[in-house]
């Protein structure tokens, strides 16, 4: 059982990670190294030799591995990210990096997405090196750069330059899962993740004649770019369900005592209220039109014009994803991956979700523990490439009318205090017998 000691420190961490600044702006505009010796320093108090590895000088990653009672067990990775995205103080209600905690509730940056994953990580193991606890399997720890642009630094690097680091691992668990969700009826889902959508941030370059802006042109590549645009943004996608979206359904729908019919999903989701929120995202691929940059002058119709487009797609469902763009773009625009990264699933009927279940109803009996699938990605995409099977599972115990999932990105993130004990709990339970 994590002590005292533990949930004190795993709030002190996670204000002291809130209050060095690791925002990541994309394009290499980070610097993670004062989070990692942070952790690397936590992680050398509990005993643990932690290695500081870099790809680019200032964006480091930590790695430590914990030596399991049984040799024979396949290792698991225990992972979270350093960085964080950017945040605008003016628009917060204390300075986004204060690492305040004011009325039960630590404020700041990285509070739930993932700062306080990381300080738990950190108060777990911690807690074992002073009560003497071994793992029943080797535990990989791994506190990772970039995660919040291309992951090239962080578990990309990892991945591809270290891969030795990782011997043995064949499951890992990260952010985005075993969090309350209350469903304004009085139930609280703890939905823990078991597959993530694809990535697949798009790049479409329209081209024409470049003229004069009085001129009629029949050729212009801004009204060939924003005519792809609109299809593209305006493509209703067909349903298509992976299996850990059917295993979601199948189990709300048996929670909420409806019955399961797949063959109209539109209906069943209405009727879930919601809960819908936790899968109607997942049973689709997804394109979003999210930058436009073109010309340089009102009166100068450009040569060229630049789109971009934040699209996901199903596990399975990258062919389908790829042949649609093609036909929405049409024959006057481009379209190229800016960043791409697969699709992952995870079994639900596996003894570590089992285990992951047993954990959250532990500490919260009154919980419901059911599988989703996550509408974006995390980094258990770069190390799939290990081989490594991901799971969402950083748990913390909400109270009704806190939107974490609102929160991820957004303005006044935050964590109450008492969600960060019960996730050490819950964590501690797990990884002893993982």
């Amino acid at each position: 059982m994590a002590d005292q000691q533990a949930l004190d420190e795993v709030v002190r961490f996670t204000s002291d990670l809130i209050r060095i600044d690791t925002t990541n702006r994309g394009g290499g505009d980070c610097q993670e190294r004062p989070a990692a010796e942070y952790a690397a320093e936590q992680l050398a108090g509990a005993g643990l030799e932690p290695l500081m590895l870099e790809r680019v000088k200032g964006r480091t990653n930590v790695v430590a591995r914990i030596e399991g009672s049984d040799p024979s067990a396949d290792a698991l990775l225990v992972h979270g990210h350093l960085d964080v995205v950017p945040a605008e103080a003016a628009d917060w209600s204390v300075h986004p990096f204060s690492g305040e905690i004011r009325d039960g509730v630590v404020w700041g940056r990285g509070a739930v997405d993932m700062k306080n994953m990381d300080a738990m990580i950190l108060a777990v193991v911690r807690a074992w090196a002073r009560q003497g606890v071994r793992p029943r399997r080797d535990l990989v720890v791994a506190f990772t750069a970039d995660e919040e642009a291309s992951a090239e630094d962080g578990s990309g690097f990892l991945a591809d330059e270290h891969p030795e680091l990782f011997e043995g691992c064949t499951e890992g668990i990260s952010e985005s899962g075993a969090f309350t969700f209350h469903d304004g009826a009085g139930r609280q889902i703890y939905p823990v993740a078991a597959g993530e959508r694809g990535t697949g941030w798009l790049k479409l370059t329209a081209r024409g004649r470049a003229g004069h802006g009085s001129k009629v042109n029949k050729e212009n590549a801004v009204t060939r770019l924003a005519a792809a645009v609109t299809r593209i943004g305006e493509h209703e996608w067909p349903l298509r369900l992976t299996p850990t979206v059917r295993a979601a359904l199948t189990e709300l729908a048996a929670l909420y005592g409806i019955e399961t019919d797949l063959t109209d999903v539109d209906a069943l989701l209405d009727k879930l209220g919601p809960a819908a929120k936790l899968v109607e995202a997942t049973v689709r691929n997804s394109t979003n039109p999210t930058m436009l940059d073109a010309g340089y002058k009102l009166n100068v119709i450009p040569g060229e014009a630049v789109a971009y487009v934040d699209g996901r797609y199903l596990p399975g469902g990258e062919d389908e994803f790829r042949a649609t763009l093609d036909r929405l773009t049409g024959p006057d625009v481009n379209w190229e991956f800016a960043h791409r990264e697969v699709a992952l699933q995870a079994p639900v009927d596996s003894p570590t979700y089992a285990r992951m279940r047993a954990a959250v109803e532990e500490f919260a009996p009154e919980g419901h523990v059911v599988p989703y699938c996550m509408s974006g990605g995390t980094d258990a995409k770069q190390f799939s490439r290990l081989g490594i099977t991901g799971y969402g599972f950083a748990p913390l115990k909400l109270p009704e009318g806190f939107d974490y999932q609102a929160l991820f990105h957004g303005v006044d993130e935050r964590v109450p205090v008492e969600a960060l004990h019960f996730g050490v709990r819950v964590l501690d339970r797990f990884l002893r017998t993982a």
